[in-house]
């Protein structure tokens, strides 16, 4: 079974993150990088899928030539072959636009199961992976915590609300938005650094895959909340004011 994993490269969540002068986007210029922790865990469940029925994994990520260093260490936990879609302006692109550059890099490869994390942690939209389950024409299941691999084709365990879950059966070929925290993540081992260098990282310009990608959304500004503060007294007695705070905290505040 040959697995395509589609992974990010995101400033790390320990970062110390300012806005960029033009107030539209991150200054990047001294930021510390990291793997995408949704995807993470959407590769280790492919590692996991080959240690159990064999197969190949294959890692595609787009971005400037920083994420090499991503896709290596994708590598050196065990992924086979790395394709690297070099873009140095992916901030320009909107999930559609991101979506067909992997869709083209994916293509060819004519894989039996594509993964993605469910959204990446710097902007969280959530879309890339089911967009590019439609440029594949693939079937999709989103926000999944674990994948079995059956005579059919797979069953999956999706997530619902409030602790529930649902068993979900897929046929192959499919693609998967993978949830964090269905699986332990691995480390990668001195041995597997050493294989990483020798393993084939192919590199592809965006240019080459697609071209004139016009983003349909543009992100015009980001900036930090306003900091407020609010004071409310309640009124009543000692059981009628606690139950005005529960009431609060449940719809108000929505931490019950």
């Amino acid at each position: 079974m040959k697995i395509i994993v589609a992974i990010k490269q995101v400033p790390d969540r320990d970062a110390q993150v300012r806005i960029a002068a033009n107030g539209k986007w991150i200054d990047e210029s001294d930021l510390e990088w990291a793997m995408n922790e949704p995807d993470a865990h959407a590769l280790e469940e492919a590692l996991q899928l080959k240690e159990q029925h064999g197969g190949e994994v294959v890692v595609v990520s787009a971005g400037p030539e920083r994420v090499a260093a991503t896709l290596r260490e994708a590598l050196a936990k065990g992924a086979d072959r790395g394709i690297h879609i070099v873009c140095d302006d992916l901030g320009a692109h909107d999930a559609l636009g991101v979506a067909r550059l992997l869709a083209a890099a994916i293509q060819p490869e004519n894989p039996d199961l594509v993964l993605t994390g469910l959204q990446s942690e710097d902007l969280g939209l959530g879309q890339t992976g089911v967009i590019l389950a439609e440029l594949l024409h693939l079937p999709h299941a989103t926000l999944i915590l674990h994948i079995e691999k059956t005579d059919a084709g797979l069953t999956v365990k999706h997530e619902l609300e409030e602790g529930w879950f649902q068993a979900i059966a897929m046929p192959l070929p499919a693609l998967i938005t993978m949830q964090s925290g269905g699986n332990k993540l691995r480390y990668a081992t001195l041995m597997g650094i050493k294989r990483a260098k020798s393993k084939e990282l192919r590199t592809m310009s965006a240019a080459e895959l697609a071209e004139n990608i016009a983003p349909v959304l543009t992100l015009e500004r980001i900036f930090a909340p306003k900091k407020q503060k609010k004071t409310q007294i309640l009124s009543g007695s000692a059981k009628e004011a606690a139950a005005a705070l529960f009431e609060k905290l449940k719809s108000e505040a929505r931490v019950l």
